[in-house]
């Protein structure tokens, strides 16, 4: 991509973040309420999370699990082929309301602000955990080599159903042909994804 190519893309970040954020200010509180009401704890949830050139910065989403998640992480098998990345469809770890925002992507809007930052773009490969990184060969470290995204190819192809070998051909793939017009392609195929809710859990 062409250095007037990455303005137009960080400035077209800048101005969807905002938008988005604005949009959806009124159910926030909705968001906010539902979560507590059902588990004690923080509403907001921050990850480490590996960015652009193996920088690593903290990841919010919309907590969906219960506060003692992490701890009982090494108790559960893994259910995503590779070993690498950690997926289990039914994850007892997950509150009731936390289904319905992952199912729906909404505990993702918070990442709007890691866009604002500049952490994250709004297209892109998925942000790894360092643990995950650790695992990486060189060939998959090669997917660090842009900012992550709120949404990728992977994404709109299946999400957790995509194993990680796929997933990382495919950000490869991104980071090979990324364009503006891949950007809003993307971005367009990542609404049905959303709404149908094919592989998220």
């Amino acid at each position: 991509m062409q250095p007037n190519n990455f303005f137009v893309k960080r400035c077209f970040d800048i101005f969807v973040s905002i938008i988005v954020l604005i949009l959806v200010s009124p159910f926030i509180l909705i968001i906010i309420l539902a979560i507590r009401l059902e588990s004690p704890g923080p509403v907001l949830f921050s990850q480490a999370r590996v960015g652009k050139g193996g920088r690593v910065f903290n990841m919010w989403k919309f907590r969906s699990m219960y506060i003692d998640a992490e701890k009982n992480k090494a108790k559960l098998a893994n259910e995503m082929s590779g070993g690498v990345l950690f997926k289990m469809k039914k994850d007892p770890r997950i509150t009731y309301m936390g289904k319905f925002i992952r199912k729906s992507s909404i505990d993702e809007i918070p990442q709007f602000w890691n866009v604002l930052k500049g952490n994250m773009s709004l297209v892109g490969p998925r942000p790894a955990l360092p643990c995950e990184v650790a695992q990486y060969n060189e060939y998959q470290a090669k997917r660090l080599a842009v900012k992550p995204g709120i949404t990728c190819i992977w994404q709109v192809s299946g999400r957790s159903e995509v194993s990680f070998q796929q997933q990382v051909e495919m950000d490869l793939e991104y980071i090979s042909n990324q364009s503006f017009y891949l950007d809003i392609i993307l971005l367009v195929k990542t609404i049905p994804a959303v709404l149908t809710g094919r592989g998220a859990y």
